[in-house]
């Protein structure tokens, strides 16, 4: 079996854990002081699937400008403390020279580091985090994205995210990865689905069917998520294949993208529309159980039936393992069609929520 590629974040040291004083050199207990929020935003990202590297550059480390008697004690109380919170570095990179060496192995450069470019590890969701231009060249040359623990500016290389919050930075990092594509080909349609959770990107649905396309395009809207949907079915024969297996792409898609689940809220809700009334309860739990009562009284809706809604709904709860309760009343077909759809929307927002600070799972069984 294939091993997964490693990721990891490399974190520079001075201005980005500790802050940098005006000689820019920290080489006393009296110096040592922490960036706020580092600590806690360190210790959410320790075991998340991310290897912590602390890549610096120390100018002259072991020459009479700076010697490393002046270095250590500083350097190890600060380990100690971020030890003592949780949070220990799997390998630490130092420079010692000098700038005006231009050696390969000082930041931006990557001699140090050529051990994470041997193809085992996934640079392209790999991290750079510093203070530093040459930290985002660094992150350049790795592979990496790059951080900029600073103001945005326009003079800056290409970085990923610039901000001065370290709970901003935890949270884009632990918000990465929630994503899923799905291609399925069968002998009656062919389908392509891409989600991404937290919203990133475009979306773009087009199913063949215009009032499936209206209905799929709630679910962005209301939920939060990018979705891109296509279909290419034999509606030449009927509607059936097409929805139904939008549908079950659909659920893969959202159920792959969630993982291990870790964090969400899990649950969601109840929605009215004009004079409709549309409540669906959903329960990412791992467990199907659907239940349906919308009393459509037109056979068709645009060019769907409304038949195929129940057997729509049944199909993605399938996929996504999970309970969907879907109750909906009204007298007109169109508006109950789509409270049906905004309202799973709705509860698709509410149960796919996740605090990245909170990394539990929402289970006393310990499993989803």
């Amino acid at each position: 079996m294939t091993q997964p590629l490693k990721k990891a974040i490399f974190i520079d040291r001075d201005g980005t854990i500790i802050l940098e004083p005006a000689d820019e050199q920290i080489d006393s207990l009296e110096k040592l002081e922490f960036v706020p929020g580092v600590i806690s935003a360190l210790r959410s990202l320790t075991g998340k699937g991310y290897e912590l590297v602390m890549v610096s550059n120390q100018d002259g480390l072991g020459t009479p400008s700076f010697p490393e008697a002046t270095f250590h004690p500083a350097h190890n109380k600060m380990l100690s403390i971020l030890k003592g919170e949780g949070i220990e570095f799997d390998a630490q990179h130092i420079d010692r020279s000098f700038p005006h060496e231009n050696k390969p192995t000082r930041k931006p450069g990557t001699d140090m580091l050529t051990s994470y470019l041997d193809g085992s590890y996934d640079m392209a969701a790999s991290f750079v985090i510093g203070d530093r231009i040459s930290d985002l060249q660094l992150a350049a040359n790795l592979g990496a994205k790059g951080i900029y623990l600073g103001l945005p500016g326009k003079d800056l290389p290409a970085y990923d995210l610039a901000t001065t919050d370290w709970h901003e930075i935890a949270t884009h990092i632990l918000s990465q990865g929630r994503t899923a594509v799905v291609d399925r080909t069968t002998s009656e349609t062919d389908i392509h689905i891409r989600v991404n959770l937290d919203g990133y990107g475009q979306s773009a649905i087009d199913t063949g069917l215009k009032f499936l396309d209206h209905m799929l395009w709630q679910i962005p809207h209301h939920s939060g998520i990018a979705l891109d949907v296509t279909c290419k079915g034999d509606l030449e024969v009927d509607e059936h294949h097409s929805m139904e297996d939008v549908a079950i792409a659909l659920g893969d898609a959202l159920i792959n993208a969630l993982g291990d689940k870790r964090g969400i809220e899990r649950y969601g809700f109840v929605l009215p529309m004009d004079e409709c009334r549309a409540m669906v309860l959903i329960d990412f739990g791992g467990r199907i159980d659907f239940q349906w009562n919308v009393p459509f009284t037109r056979e068709y809706v645009g060019d769907t039936p409304t038949e195929m809604y129940r057997h729509f709904f049944h199909s993605l709860c399938c996929a996504m393992k999970c309970n969907l309760h879907i109750e909906a009343s009204g007298d007109n077909n169109h508006h109950l069609a789509e409270a049906v759809f905004k309202a799973f929307a709705r509860a698709l927002r509410m149960a796919i929520r996740r605090d990245p600070f909170d990394y539990h799972l929402p289970s006393s069984k310990g499993l989803l």
